[in-house]
């Protein structure tokens, strides 16, 4: 099943494959209907509340919430995350695990892969009982090379997050818009973050590099310089 029309979404070729940039900073690959996210960080919050600091409650269920959503539209078969799905050891309280084990029931049937990154490093890996495969950089499928950390990969095209890619757009006068947004190069492709409470680093234009801004439901694929 391919997003409905209700879904705006930027088509792209990468590694001689069909896939959708959706508008929920996700990737969708249509032929194994496989969904790429990176950077969930879940438990952020929750790990900046333990040290005093007055952030918001609920991002974690936001966040299963909206990945809920792509899974059951899409009919998705295999999640991958490229990385950071817990922020650190204090993100493991009851409320995160108990909410990522509901999440997981709800989708039983769904193969679930996570390829390490720097925070499930210091997080851990998630608990057996959410039957979720770990594994470390590079981990190969298809043509794909699934990472956490941008890198370039000899004989496959490259997946990644880590960055939480931002665009600068700056409009008349002094206006200025920072939008999440995909990044590919030659080689590589880096997602933005899925977790709602992540930040983003600004990766400027360059020869050969082609962003595609996430803004208003929509996707779209900016002049490379």
């Amino acid at each position: 099943m391919s997003p409905t029309h209700e879904t705006h979404h930027a088509c792209v070729e990468w590694a001689g494959e069909s896939l959708h940039l959706l508008s929920e900073r996700a990737l969708w690959w249509p032929a194994t209907r496989t969904l790429f996210v990176a950077d969930l960080h879940l438990g952020k919050a929750a790990t900046y509340r333990a040290l005093g600091q007055p952030v918001p409650h609920g991002t974690t269920q936001d966040n299963l919430a909206r990945l809920d959503q792509l899974i059951t539209r899409l009919q998705a078969r295999h999640l991958v995350c490229l990385g950071d799905l817990l922020h650190a050891a204090a993100a493991r309280t009851p409320h995160v695990l108990a909410s990522l084990h509901a999440w997981r029931e709800r989708h039983a049937a769904l193969e679930a892969t996570m390829v390490r990154g720097n925070h499930d490093d210091r997080a851990g890996d998630p608990p057996p009982s959410l039957g979720i495969g770990v594994v470390d950089e590079p981990w190969l499928l298809g043509p794909f090379a699934c990472c956490h950390h941008p890198q370039h990969h000899s004989t496959h095209h490259v997946l990644a997050g880590h960055l939480h890619p931002v665009v600068s757009l700056q409009g008349p006068g002094r206006d200025r818009l920072r939008l999440p947004c995909f990044v590919s190069e030659p080689g590589r492709s880096i997602l933005p973050a899925f977790g709602a409470f992540t930040g983003g680093h600004v990766l400027d234009a360059a020869p050969g590099r082609q962003h595609h801004a996430v803004g208003g439901e929509r996707v779209w694929t900016l002049p490379e310089v």
